[in-house]
């Protein structure tokens, strides 16, 4: 979409598709082009139901008419969007050292999610399917 980044040897849009050992697929679409805000949710179907969490916006009013639905844009940047996150986290992590007890998230979840990107970018690169082994 941006020629300026693909220059730069970097990609502005992606689609990477998951297969899981279950069975199970997923996607993950990534874009620097949301022009609306900083676009990131999560939807999740099953056979059973599904899941779906949205963008967090300035307010939460939904106008809904027969001519259109109108809504706060997301927030800009992801500072704005995860301050009291990061802020959490690092308090959680203070106090598992206080504590002496495990954090909720640990070396394999940050170990996966390089493994991942790593994958995808050779997935381009060849143009074929990666598989991760743990």
């Amino acid at each position: 979409v941006d020629p300026a980044i693909g220059e730069a040897g970097d990609i502005d849009t992606a689609i990477v598709t998951l297969k899981y050992e279950g069975g199970a697929w997923g996607t993950i679409d990534n874009s620097r082009k949301a022009v609306y805000g900083y676009d990131q949710r999560i939807e999740i179907f099953g056979s059973e139901g599904c899941v779906m969490v949205g963008n967090p916006t300035p307010t939460e009013v939904i106008i809904n008419n027969a001519k259109d639905t109108i809504s706060d844009k997301p927030l800009y940047f992801f500072i704005e969007r995860y301050q009291e996150a990061y802020l959490a986290e690092m308090e959680e992590f203070i106090k598992c050292i206080q504590e002496d007890t495990k954090p909720p998230v640990g070396g394999f979840d940050g170990k996966i999610s390089v493994q991942m990107g790593y994958a995808a970018k050779e997935s381009l690169t060849k143009g074929s399917f990666v598989k991760i082994t743990k």
